[in-house]
């Protein structure tokens, strides 16, 4: 028999990249495992003694992504709680003091208070998404490819061009179909999503790519953002040698989708243009401007999702 049937039981967990520290409320029970595949395991077998309501984790990037997996492997209720909200509940509360039982503990008091609607993410529709752009981007390219061929192939072969650029813009159009509906049915994703393409020249595709591929972008600062993504300057210095700094590394996917979103936000974003016409004038290179401008991008999509806040040409 159920002991705590009578009790609404909330979990609050505070992610750590050693640790995890977890609080049950309303039973003030809070105990600390090690986020690795022993302390998770240990944590969920003694949560599901008390059959919570709900476990509340606060994103924090790839970090809780581990423990969330074995929740669902588990069955338990779970919510990926966005950080804003619960730092706003803190400041609603008055709540200052920080320590390991107090963050568990406040996470654990805004479940309770909440009540927010449990995550239906499953992980695996992060990988499937990311896989989605992917394979969009390679169909996108082989469109290239063919139609470069139809203009430098003998009209008479049109014909056999033709019906494979119709078969590639099918296959593309029922990928941004698929990719739409993941963000629509995943609140969590669809209120990055729409955070993100508040900017202008930042569409779904782009969108989806940065959910997928870089879910730590808002919890990092904006530093770590750029040399995640591959677009932070390497100095090259040795004694008096100064050789010219280059970008490397990173993420390369969501890089390539950045690179083809500031092809428009040079046209619609007002703010991106002004800067990269500025690079020009003093000097630099076309394609030195342009990742200059995708790495200011990418600070202010960072510094967007940290706060919770849609695009501001005046606070860019």
């Amino acid at each position: 028999m159920n002991t705590y049937s009578h009790q609404s039981i909330n979990v609050g967990v505070d992610t750590g990249k050693a640790n995890l520290d977890i609080y049950i409320r309303p039973l003030d029970i809070f105990f600390t495992v090690s986020n690795d595949h022993t302390g998770i395991q240990e944590a969920v077998n003694t949560i599901k003694k008390y059959h919570p309501e709900r476990i509340v984790v606060e994103a924090t990037g790839r970090l809780e992504m581990p423990f969330i997996l074995a929740c669902s492997k588990a069955n338990l209720p779970f919510v990926i709680a966005n950080p804003i909200h619960i730092k706003r509940f803190a400041g609603a509360i008055g709540r200052r003091a920080k320590t390991d039982k107090l963050d568990a503990n406040l996470i654990a008091h805004f479940s309770e208070a909440v009540k927010p609607k449990l995550t239906k993410l499953r992980p695996e529709i992060m990988r499937y998404m990311s896989d989605l752009v992917s394979r969009r981007q390679q169909i996108m390219t082989m469109k290239t490819m063919e139609k470069n061929r139809i203009q430098q192939m003998p009209k008479s072969l049109a014909s056999t061009i033709t019906p494979i650029l119709n078969i590639f813009e099918e296959q593309i159009e029922k990928i941004e179909t698929l990719i739409s509906l993941l963000i629509e049915n995943v609140p969590a994703y669809k209120e990055k999503s729409d955070l993100l393409q508040s900017i202008p020249g930042i569409g779904k595709i782009c969108a989806a790519s940065i959910i997928s591929n870089v879910p730590e972008l808002g919890y990092i600062n904006n530093k770590q953002a750029a040399s995640l993504i591959g677009v932070a300057p390497i100095n090259r210095e040795s004694g008096t040698y100064k050789g010219k700094r280059f970008i490397q590394g990173g993420r390369s996917q969501v890089r390539t989708v950045l690179y083809m979103a500031m092809m428009s936000a040079l046209q619609s974003n007002p703010v991106i243009k002004a800067t990269y016409q500025h690079l020009l004038a003093v000097g630099k290179p076309k394609k030195v401007a342009i990742i200059a401008c995708i790495r200011k991008m990418v600070v202010i999509l960072n510094s967007m999702l940290r706060d919770g806040v849609k695009w501001d040409p005046k606070l860019a």
